[in-house]
């Protein structure tokens, strides 16, 4: 069997962030299933804060700069998402929600997503299911059914000891490997990739010197 690629987007704004923390237990997690079922994985990180001023230029012109094409190839072209937002004002916030609109609607029809959140409370902890699962069922992606939440109180010793941070992390981690067994592997030709019909190396930035005269 091919060997399968995870996309992981990380919103947080903070450095350290436990956003990326989560996000980076959600990855681990997910390839060790997949390897339990002989499934090598690997896994793409991309940090939203690092691109956010680029996903603003995307917003304002229509077009992506180099950094930007690359993340948003890496997550059309994976064969599952993991996607992790910190929760402001009970919803996903601004940074995340900009990238995703700067996706094409289609881009994540039918791929595996596991959903993941954090904030200071655990009262925020159904922002996952009335806020972030439903913009994904939006684009037909293919959300699984256990979205992971963290609290503040989930990285330090009052966790949760009912339902401890570390059962979320593995179920959602072997509902969404489960999930990319059964799907077929993605190719390795990105439609939504200018370089598909522009050629190798190329974006629209290519496109508009072209057409520029440069």
């Amino acid at each position: 069997m091919s060997a399968r690629r995870i996309a992981v987007v990380s919103a947080g704004l903070s450095n350290p962030s436990s956003t990326r923390m989560l996000a980076d237990r959600l990855a681990t997690a997910t390839i060790a299933e997949l390897a339990a079922s002989d499934v090598t994985a690997t896994a793409d990180v991309i940090e939203l804060r690092d691109l956010a001023h680029d996903i603003t230029n995307n917003l304002l012109t229509g077009f992506a700069p180099p950094a930007l094409e690359s993340a948003i190839n890496s997550v059309v072209s994976a064969d599952a998402l993991i996607a992790v937002t910190p929760i402001f004002s009970t919803s996903y916030s601004g940074l995340f929600k900009s990238f995703i609109d700067v996706l094409d609607p289609d881009s994540l029809t039918g791929k595996p997503v596991l959903i993941g959140a954090n904030a200071g409370t655990a009262r925020h902890s159904l922002a996952i299911d009335y806020a972030i699962r439903p913009l994904f069922a939006y684009l037909h992606a293919a959300p699984v059914s256990t979205g992971v939440f963290a609290a503040s109180s989930d990285w330090g010793s009052k966790a949760d000891d009912v339902a401890p941070l570390s059962a979320r992390v593995d179920r959602g981690a072997r509902e969404l490997a489960a999930a990319v067994i059964a799907r077929a592997p993605q190719t390795g030709t990105d439609p939504f990739d200018p370089s598909t019909y522009l050629g190798d190396g190329k974006s629209f930035g290519h496109l508009l010197g072209g057409l520029a005269g440069e």
